[in-house]
């Protein structure tokens, strides 16, 4: 697999997780030290509330949040992602559900949503900030499809805010964690292991929590809230589009 250009965020997105599609849900748990399923969860929990009639999922992947969200409510959803073997495998898993008339799944860039403002009821987003060049700006675009009112919920990986916590933090995703990729998954499992700690850092040097909830109030989001879950592992966030 050739190295992936950090410099180009969407094609640095799509080569990383090409090689993934069918083992992509057992790596996020993998990553995530098993906390990816009850994260997940969490982030639904702020939308299936609303009733919403049409949500829209962001950086879907291969369907998992997408079918959840089908799962857990009436709402007819439609999935985006950038990585063309992942909406495949997203596709796989759907009609495997049974879920074609409930999910639909279409290639998209978050940066520049393929919908007319104001399609949808709910939007939720999962690992998605650290892949884009500029997160403001992807906010106020995910804002813009989303109703007045319509409720926004995020998942992303975060670091541990106390030190003893932090210091295993680092000692499993710069060594345990890509170790682990290459036994279960081989070079590309590896290359995703050895990436993901690096980048989770440098991404919240650059854009802290603070800004992050300050961004979606830029956006156009309120009753912005923040949870951070498994000793700081994961951050689920949730808003509402202003207007409603």
């Amino acid at each position: 697999m050739d190295t992936p250009d950090p410099e180009d965020p969407n094609q640095f997105a799509q080569q990383l997780f090409t090689p993934l599609p069918g083992r992509y849900d057992r790596l996020a748990e993998l990553l995530s030290m098993g906390q990816n399923g009850r994260w997940r969860r969490a982030m639904v929990d702020h939308i299936v509330p609303h009733r919403p009639g049409l949500v829209l999922d962001v950086a879907s992947g291969p369907a998992g949040v997408a079918l959840q969200l089908a799962d857990r409510s009436s709402a007819r959803v439609v999935g985006v992602d950038l990585t063309l073997d992942m909406l495949r495998q997203g596709e796989r898993n759907v009609a495997h559900r049974g879920m074609v008339e409930r999910v639909q799944l279409v290639a998209g860039r978050a940066e520049q949503m393929p919908f007319a403002g104001g399609t949808f009821d709910a939007l939720t987003f999962t690992y998605l900030l650290r892949y884009v060049d500029d997160p403001q700006a992807t906010l106020i675009e995910l804002a813009r499809v989303v109703k007045p009112g319509g409720a926004v919920a995020s998942l992303e990986f975060l670091l541990p805010e106390r030190r003893f916590w932090r210091f295993w933090w680092w000692i499993y995703t710069r060594l345990l964690l890509p170790v682990g990729g290459w036994i279960t998954g081989g070079r590309a499992w590896f290359e995703v292991g050895r990436f993901l700690g690096p980048n989770i850092s440098a991404h919240y040097r650059r854009y802290p929590v603070d800004w992050t909830v300050d961004a979606w109030r830029r956006a156009g989001f309120v009753e912005v809230g923040v949870r951070r879950m498994s000793l700081g592992g994961g951050l689920v966030m949730w808003g509402r589009r202003a207007g409603g």
